[in-house]
């Protein structure tokens, strides 16, 4: 996958679930250090996929979201719950079906990369090369994307993303949940294209 495409995934994934979990807390503060600064930052801590490696915790964070979306997406897939996503994922979901994995792992590093980069991660560890959304997302240009996304589409992703980020504790803190939600929900219209 290209590493556009690969961005235009994630983005779906880490956009639908902060939306139907998001919630505001106005006993709280807002904070204006930067969402990255808060999911851990540039402090290096253990690569837990890795050993003997180092990774910034704020990576670590958005990486630990992204991997339980996809898994969250692929249960729901395998299941045949309604309204799944398998459409948008087609191209990739042959490609593993048939043990290749290659795609995927570069579609949950680019989706890394893109929510890293876009909230206060530095350079050169967070970088995106990526397409922007509104190519990413739509087939035309990028054959890696199955179809269009809809608003309920959009939505359902958020939903994933809810939950992966309820089971990663990114949820336990209102106002970095709140923020990050507001990051999603400014990605819904380049990303929704079909009516």
């Amino acid at each position: 996958m290209t590493k556009f495409t690969k961005a235009a995934l994630l983005s779906m994934f880490f956009i639908a679930g902060a939306t139907l979990v998001s919630c505001s807390d106005t006993d709280e503060k807002e904070d204006t250090t930067s969402i990255y600064a808060r999911l851990g930052g540039t402090t290096m801590v253990s690569d837990p996929d890795n050993a003997g490696q180092m990774i910034e915790k704020g990576r670590l964070s958005y990486r630990k979201v992204v991997n339980s979306t996809v898994g969250l997406i692929v249960a729901d897939i395998q299941a045949g719950a309604d309204g799944n996503l398998s459409a948008h994922f087609a191209p990739l979901l042959a490609e593993v079906g048939a043990g290749n994995t290659t795609n995927l792992a570069i579609l949950t590093d680019n989706l890394t990369d893109f929510f890293s980069f876009n909230t206060g991660g530095t350079n050169p560890v967070n970088t995106y090369n990526g397409r922007d959304m509104v190519s990413a997302h739509n087939p035309a240009v990028n054959p890696r994307m199955g179809v269009k996304a809809t608003d309920a589409d959009y939505t359902k992703f958020e939903g994933y993303v809810g939950a992966a980020a309820q089971a990663n504790g990114v949820a336990a803190n209102t106002q970095l949940y709140t923020d990050v939600v507001t990051v999603l929900e400014s990605l819904r219209d380049p990303i929704v294209q079909a009516p």
